[in-house]
């Protein structure tokens, strides 16, 4: 059985008809023997002949393909756990059930020595069937989620396809697809043959179209379009006889008339009446535009346009997705720019598509404003991502902008990093090296997010793991002028509430850095250890804390190693300022000078500790330099401007009377209103006077 019948039974039924013989074999043989069509002698004989059988020849073998779904950083642990422990505790629980239930009958049936024999036969017989219906349901909950884990499995890079038969897996995904009738498997089927073969997908799924729901055709039809083949046109063009959606309708369509070298354009009229589906109309429309002569693209530009000026919100929408479909847009391209405002999201969403699918430059920059928006975000950065490389010089001007939101200048790292091309990734890793703060962190998490480790790997061979450390002591050497400045202006030294939350910044400052050196190891190590050290490390109990730097101390071999985890580790700044002298000797400070010392380091603080620095030193009257002053004064952050002339109407009263003509018309409506004040305060003329 195992030489010669095990492999070829499993390749014939597949692998999940295999796991469903043995318990169906064993509630049909209990059954016939309970009912005295087999005597008792007879089918226990025969239940223990085909247990054993099929135990150890066809569920042996099909066990490490049942286990592939799972992610092979898991696969072995859980395989012990089950083999090991499962399996024997399950059998160990059914015996002691079992000489529970024979102990109960002899206790209370203990003088009928024969009617006992007769009931423990019977019980047997009945767990049996009883256990074997649990192995049924167990089955079939695994089938109904097998194929959900192993699709996500393979999305995430994590299913070696090199390990298992691709031919085999391929003919049971289709077998599965063809008897499934759940919309969620066969998704998952579908999406299955995407990431193993996409494209021989076309070969699989065209037998298969004319027996598949409209949703699971939509589907179909998508992923054939990425790989066109003219050997199923023939199977496309069968749907065109049978009832079919709208959007199925309309994808076949484009696949009969992109594949086919000579098709005959007259045959797309019927699809171009008024009372047609717009989905249909439009796919009609461009597909006229694209192939037809030139009578035939005049005809259907004036259908777009009816569309796209339509009062009905679903044919805007479809004129648009037609739009980014057209090769040539002859006189449609008057109504874009009206769309861009129209009142309709789903209309704005389809023509910022439409923009990056014909490549008009000239709209570009409304790309960049749909970042803006949270509406329009989405549709905006998925076009920018379909433009590519084309699309780099505006997302790069957009993020270096300093005076765009972070949140909108993080929307354009993340935007380069899905781009993912090796010039998209030069410019993050080079980038990661010259910025600091909010904006490294995003760098790193974007890189880390890539798909198949992409940013890891380019990272690794960019910046070597030399390179990788030397940004982790960049972050320690932030952290010892962090302690030293929280030691020198502690609150036994300074108190108020500009202290208060001048020290507060500092401590997310250090918890920032230590949020950026975690993200670095990640780059080093195994992220799953990085990520269990570090939310063991921000627990309240000392124990797990302790877990966390174990974790660490057993995975990390850099060279400030010692060094790191005791900056981790619960201790007071001064002990920890102690172990990163290595880093910055540290050197005491009256609190003023050390607020000094702390602005000439603006380039690495954040905005927010910028602007508590000034309100301190307003609130303790002391002197700052011009150059602080002038540089914090041209910040792009308004709450720091406002900050600067805060401090100056307590410090330099006169050179705040220099400076607040020229800051009349800030773009911060909160500086401008302040400046006017100020202003009416010190008697000047608070009339709007030209910018120097």
């Amino acid at each position: 059985m195992q030489w010669f019948l095990s492999g070829r039974i499993i390749e014939r039924v597949g692998v999940f008809v295999i796991a469903v013989l043995p318990p169906m074999l064993l509630v049909g043989l209990s059954t016939l023997t309970l009912t005295g069509v087999m005597s008792l002698f007879i089918g226990v004989i025969i239940l223990k002949f085909v247990d054993e059988l099929l135990r150890y020849t066809l569920l042996a073998s099909t066990g490490p393909v049942l286990f592939q779904a799972i992610p092979e950083a898991n696969r072995s642990r859980i395989q012990s756990i089950v083999r090991g422990i499962a399996e024997p505790l399950s059998s160990g629980l059914t015996g002691v059930a079992m000489l529970l239930t024979v102990w109960l009958f002899q206790y209370f049936f203990g003088s009928q020595a024969e009617a006992i024999q007769q009931m423990e036969s019977l019980v047997f017989l009945v767990y049996t069937a009883l256990f074997s219906l649990l192995w049924l349901l167990a089955v079939w909950n695994l089938r109904s989620k097998y194929l959900e884990v192993l699709v996500s499995t393979a999305d995430r890079g994590q299913l070696s396809l090199l390990n298992i038969d691709l031919s085999a897996l391929k003919r049971s995904v289709v077998e599965r697809l063809n008897r499934s009738n759940i919309e969620v498997e066969q998704r998952s089927c579908i999406e299955l043959l995407m990431e193993i073969d996409p494209r021989s997908v076309g070969e699989l799924l065209s037998p298969l179209l004319p027996s598949l729901p409209p949703v699971s055709q939509q589907q179909s039809l998508e992923a054939m379009l990425d790989y066109p083949n003219p050997e199923y046109l023939e199977r496309v063009q069968s749907l065109l006889d049978h009832s079919l959606s709208p959007d199925v309708l309309a994808l076949a369509l484009r696949y009969l008339w992109l594949t086919d070298p000579n098709p005959d354009i007259n045959q797309l009229r019927p699809y171009l009446k008024p009372e047609i589906d717009p989905v249909v109309r439009s796919t009609a429309a461009s597909l006229m535009l694209r192939r037809g002569d030139p009578m035939q693209k005049a005809e259907a530009t004036e259908i777009l346009r009816r569309m796209l000026i339509s009062k009905r919100e679903r044919e805007r929408v479809m004129g648009c997705r037609a739009l980014g479909e057209a090769d040539y847009l002859q006189s449609l391209r008057l109504h874009i720019k009206p769309l861009l405002q129209d009142e309709s999201l789903r209309v704005r969403c389809a023509m910022l598509e439409a923009i990056a699918s014909t490549h008009l430059e000239e709209y570009y920059p409304s790309l960049l404003r749909g970042l803006s928006y949270k509406s329009t975000r989405e549709a905006a950065r998925g076009a920018l991502i379909r433009l590519g490389d084309e699309s780099l010089p505006l997302l790069l001007e957009l993020a270096e902008d300093p005076y765009k939101p972070d949140g909108i200048r993080a929307q354009a790292w993340i935007a380069i990093g899905q781009i993912g091309t090796i010039e998209a990734l030069d410019i993050l890793i080079a980038r990661l090296l010259t910025t600091w703060g909010s904006v490294r962190r995003t760098l790193l998490r974007v890189l880390l997010k890539l798909p198949d480790e992409i940013g890891v790997e380019e990272v690794a061979d960019s910046l070597g793991r030399d390179g990788i450390e030397k940004l982790m002591n960049q972050e320690l050497k932030f952290l010892a002028h962090l302690y030293a400045s929280l030691i020198d202006l502690a609150s036994d030294q300074l108190a108020g509430e500009a202290a208060d939350l001048l020290r507060r910044s500092l401590r997310d400052s250090e918890a920032d850095a230590i949020d950026r050196l975690f993200l670095l190891m990640r780059f080093l190590y195994d992220p799953n250890k990085i990520q269990a050290a570090a939310l063991s490390i921000e627990s309240d109990s000392r124990d797990i804390v302790a877990r966390g730097l174990e974790i660490l101390d057993n995975t990390l071999d850099v060279t400030h190693k010692a060094t790191l985890l005791n900056i981790l580790d619960r201790q007071s700044d001064s002990e920890k300022l102690q172990h990163l002298s290595d880093f910055h000797p540290y050197k005491p400070m009256r609190p003023s000078e050390r607020l000094r010392y702390l602005l000439e380091l603006r380039h690495f603080l954040s905005d927010w500790t910028i602007a508590c620095c000034f309100h301190l030193a307003r609130q303790e009257q002391w002197s700052l330099t011009a150059e602080q002053i002038l540089a914090s004064l041209r910040s792009p952050t308004g709450f720091v401007r406002e900050a600067v002339l805060a401090y100056l109407r307590v410090a330099s009263p006169r050179t705040l009377r220099e400076l607040l003509p020229l800051l009349r018309n800030d773009p911060d409506r909160l500086v401008a209103t302040q400046v006017t004040q100020l202003m009416a305060e010190l008697g000047l003329n608070s009339q709007p006077r030209r910018a120097v």
